[in-house]
Order: C-alpha cells, then structure tokens, then sequence
C-alpha cells in the first residue's frame, strides 16, 4: 500500500479548499475576539480519519493568510488547530464525539486569546470566552449535529475515508 495514494492525496487538498472557503465566505465573524467559524466543524472529521489532521492545519494556515490580524494568525491559529486535531484523533477511542469536539473549544479558547492579548492587549479572560463560545457553537453543537448525522451515512463515510480509519462504533 502507498504511503499517500491519489486517493488520499485528493481527500486531503479537498478538505483543505472546504475548510478554506468556508472560513473565507464567512470572513467577518471568522477572525477577532468573536469567532464564529463555521468551517471548524470540520475538525470534526479528524476524529475518523488522520488524514485531515494535516488538512484541518493546512487550510486554517491558509486562511489564516488573510487574517486581518496579520502574519501572527497565522502561527498561533494553525498551533491551535494542530493541538485539538491532534488531540481528536488520539483519544478517539476513548471518547465520544461531543467529547472530541471540545478540544478545538479549549485550544482555540486559550491559545487564540493569548495572540489577542498579544496583538491587541484584548482582555485574556473575556477573550477565551468569547473564542470558545463560538467554537463551542460552531463545533460542539452544529458540528457534532451535523458530522454526528453524516458519519452514519456508509456512503459518505466511504467518500471521505482512505480505509485505514472507519470507526462504526460510534
């Protein structure tokens, strides 16, 4: 077996774009101390397949590009996307999905209000809360509603998987 076929390979540039675009189309709630981005939902789909740990990084990297705080977005938002997808994938088996999708809400609560701190000496405290919120509404309730309904669809699941990854348990 390949180590990246052009199955995978494709998977991964997919999500990237979709994650891109997503944040892009909803740019104006999608930077600053109120988030609301819903492209983050897709992080949720590190929890079935590693792949998109690398196409959850590389599409907040990119539209972190066009943050309008600067090049700094880039390095503390990408950080805090590789935490939670990382953190996703590697206590899948030991949590649930609503579980997992708490991870981005923590990571990107802490580390995306410490770059606001940075930035724009945004309050630390209020920062968190308003970042996790809206990662909280983004992930932890449409997110795991929506991915929650998706991953039991077979079809869907074999579309965005590689093989090496289905989870049917949960």
């Amino acid at each position: 077996m390949e180590l990246f076929n052009a199955r995978r390979i494709t998977n991964i540039g997919v999500m990237t774009a979709v994650y891109v675009v997503a944040t892009l189309l909803c740019s104006p709630l999608a930077y600053k101390e109120i988030q609301f981005r819903v492209s983050e939902l897709l992080m949720l789909f590190c929890f079935f397949n590693k792949d998109y740990i690398i196409s959850m990084s590389m599409g907040c990297f990119i539209a972190n590009l066009f943050s309008p705080l600067g090049f700094v977005d880039v390095g503390f938002g990408t950080s805090a996307t590789i935490a939670a997808a990382l953190l996703i994938y590697l206590c899948r088996n030991k949590v649930n999905l609503f579980v997992a999708s708490l991870f981005p809400v923590v990571s990107n609560g802490l580390i995306i209000a410490a770059e606001l701190k940075y930035v724009s000496n945004a309050p630390y405290w209020l920062s968190v809360g308003t970042v996790a919120l809206g990662e909280f509404v983004c992930v932890s309730i449409i997110g795991v509603i929506v991915v929650g309904n998706l991953s039991k669809n077979k079809g869907f699941m074999k579309l965005i998987m590689t093989g090496t990854d289905i989870k049917d348990d949960r």
